[in-house]
């Protein structure tokens, strides 16, 4: 049997590049792991057993083995039951909004103005630093009121007068909670299933399962909405990024001023067909040496060179919104006119929705009102109210809606007690990782439902939880993805969105 002279086992004769001296640790283990399916396949070529697997097996044999990427039309066991949703928007809401304010109604809270939260209430549970000192712990009821909107009867924050008018469409999740009372690892845990950074992120395993829609856009795209007020809590590209998947699926991030893609304009004295000149040298070298290395990142670069190159064309197309009609802006309102704002985001996310991106995730950063919750959330409710209307009656106007799934929601809630001081015109809310609040629409979602309870200080979760792995595996499931088997070989383990920890599907949250 031959192999490759420089993924030789210890069976062939002479030295390999595990044993050369001077080659470092880090660089031995790496070629260990370049059993890709090329090479496999290479070595094991002259047995005719193999030979007539692959022949029998063809593209299965191929994305299942160590190393192997799918293709663009994702891995081919997925989807594993016909799916609800073909695309999802993802509205992030980065911070953590505070349930109470704005969905989760209490009746009985203005009643209770600056008491003290019960000790039972609270029990034992482990407080943040910014509240663990204080001596009282007073509870500030919403300084807003709720009215009864929709059909369904469900009771919203008069900050979101438009989020109100399409109750019917939404299924409100009272009950989430995580593992995480601080932003860094609970915002990671939604969103890549790890409170422990590189890990993919929920569009990482999207695009890597179920492919793109469209060639000449990328499968996963982050729109990041400019911030306004509030903390400014950072985000990373830790959020989107492929992990340990090839990086190909990593999100790709769009600007908020100049080319919304950076380096997708040709040079100054560069023709198109000159590009493509360089980028067919540059990909036949690449070739080259995933001929002679077999590492699938070679392959990921000459793939996104590709799509860089067709970027070109479909990325102003998709920016240039002098084709919306009049009814567009009076949907999305003035807002929506500028580039970076959440109006704006909501509107391009449709427009990807119809190009055929399959995940487009948009943050908006401001929600960790550790004060000034009076003054900071009407700004932020105004900013993102009305565009989140929008975005799914524009969708559902469009045709979109029943097979676009729109989520929105952020990493945790926030106290019933006040951070620092409480007045009647001001108080702050700490972290809290026991209950909030998220919604779903279309892609199959329960239109017009809410799921699970809290108790009457929206503290403590009384029916129906929903933990955050299990919201990612709903999610799968929406999208014709059996969670438990959407997985990765990496460190020897199976990999999944979902974790090591148990997960279910929340099912009545499927229309």
């Amino acid at each position: 049997m031959e192999s490759h002279p420089c993924c030789s086992d210890h069976h062939g004769e002479g030295p390999t590049v595990y044993d050369l001296p001077g080659v470092p640790l880090e660089l031995r283990e790496q070629w260990r792991r370049l059993e890709t399916r090329r090479h496999f396949l290479g070595r094991m070529g002259k047995t005719l057993g193999w030979a007539g697997l692959a022949a029998l097996m063809g593209d299965k044999l191929l994305a299942g083995m160590a190393g192997g990427a799918p293709s663009a039309a994702g891995v081919p066991s997925f989807p594993n039951f016909a799916p609800k949703a073909k695309r999802c928007i993802y509205l992030f809401m980065a911070g953590g909004p505070p349930q109470m304010d704005l969905w989760d109604y209490k009746p009985g809270l203005p009643a209770l103005y600056d008491r003290d939260l019960p000790d039972a209430v609270r029990g034992t549970q482990v407080l943040t630093g910014m509240t663990a000192g204080q001596a009282r712990f007073p509870i500030a009821p919403p300084h807003w009121g709720f009215t009864t909107q929709g059909k369904c009867g469900r009771p919203v924050s008069n900050l979101l007068p438009f989020t109100g008018k399409i109750v019917d469409e939404l299924a409100v999740v009272h009950s989430l909670y995580t593992d995480a009372f601080n932003h860094e690892p609970a915002i990671l845990l939604i969103n890549t299933g790890s409170m422990t950074p590189g890990k993919p992120s929920l569009g990482a395993w999207l695009s890597y399962g179920l492919g793109s829609m469209n060639e000449n856009l990328p499968a996963f795209v982050v729109l990041n909405s400019k911030l306004t007020v509030g903390n400014q809590q950072p985000i990373s590209p830790r959020l989107w990024g492929s992990g340990f998947l090839s990086s190909e699926h990593a999100g790709v991030p769009f600007r908020v001023q100049g080319s919304p893609v950076l380096y997708l304009n040709d040079p100054k004295g560069m023709t198109s067909a000159t590009r493509r000149q360089l980028i067919d040298g540059v990909n036949a070298i690449n070739q080259i040496t995933y001929d002679e290395l077999g590492d699938p990142e070679t392959h990921a670069r000459i793939s996104e060179y590709e799509m860089a190159f067709r970027m070109q064309t479909s990325v102003p197309q998709l920016t240039d919104m002098s084709d919306e009609p009049a009814s567009t802006w009076d949907l999305y309102g003035p807002d929506a006119k500028e580039p970076g704002t959440f109006a704006y985001n909501c509107l391009l996310a449709r427009r990807m929705a119809e190009q055929g991106v399959r995940f487009t995730q948009i943050y908006k950063r401001g929600w960790d009102v550790h004060a000034n919750v009076v003054t900071d959330l009407p700004v932020l409710c105004q900013e993102t109210d009305r565009a989140s209307y929008a975005l799914v009656t524009d969708l559902k106007r469009r045709g979109l809606l029943d097979d676009t799934l729109v989520m929105w929601g952020g990493e945790f809630g926030r106290t019933i007690y006040s951070q620092g001081g409480l007045s009647k015109t001001n108080y702050g809310r700490d972290h809290h990782p026991r209950c909030f609040t998220m919604w779903l629409a279309g892609g199959g979602a329960k239109p017009g439902i809410a799921y699970g309870t809290t108790d009457d200080y929206s503290y403590n979760i009384t029916s129906n939880p929903v933990h955050v792995r299990d919201f990612n595996a709903t999610v799968l499931r929406l999208l014709g993805i059996d969670h438990d088997r959407l997985t990765f070989k990496f460190q020897g383990l199976d990999q999944k969105l979902t974790g090591p920890a148990p997960a279910k599907v929340i099912t009545d949250l499927l229309s």
